[in-house]
């Protein structure tokens, strides 16, 4: 084994020892973080922009909200918050309330949510089964529904 050998054995040497991580994806994360002033706007905003790979960041305040899109992933996105910024951060739970099929079941509703938007019920099948249809429901709603050509009409 000659010295060019061991040259190249030891180029190839990091890339089987080291795992490949694959490349994230371009998305859009939604974090929920309680903002009180403008200082904490400010501190949120500060301690998000200077992570690798944010290309924006948009604060609302009066939604408690932060969007940044990046190639960045939420999980990331809220221990920045939590190491930087010292706030408490959680992914947004909410959707806007047309999504949820029961908006005002007791599961989906929240009275802490910004206005037209509810708990995400759908993604936690444990946190409220009053606020997702089941199939026999969905079928006796779309038999007086307009949208359904063939449907019931009662006058």
């Amino acid at each position: 084994m000659g010295v060019d050998d061991i040259i190249a054995e030891l180029r190839v040497l990091p890339a089987k020892i080291l795992p490949k991580k694959k490349p994230k994806q371009f998305q859009k994360v939604e974090v929920k973080v309680r903002m009180d002033c403008e200082g904490c706007e400010r501190k949120v905003r500060k301690a998000v922009e200077e992570m690798k790979g944010v290309s924006s960041v948009e604060v609302d305040a009066k939604q408690n909200k932060v969007t940044v899109t990046g190639y960045v992933e939420q999980e990331e996105v809220v221990g920045r918050l939590r190491r930087r910024a010292g706030k408490k951060a959680e992914p947004w739970p909410y959707v806007p309330y047309d999504v949820v099929p029961h908006p005002y079941a007791p599961g989906a509703y929240d009275k802490k949510a910004p206005p037209g938007y509810v708990r995400n019920a759908l993604a936690d099948p444990d946190a409220a089964p009053l606020a997702r249809a089941t199939e026999e429901e969905e079928k006796l709603a779309s038999a007086f529904s307009d949208e359904n050509p063939n449907s019931c009409a009662v006058m």
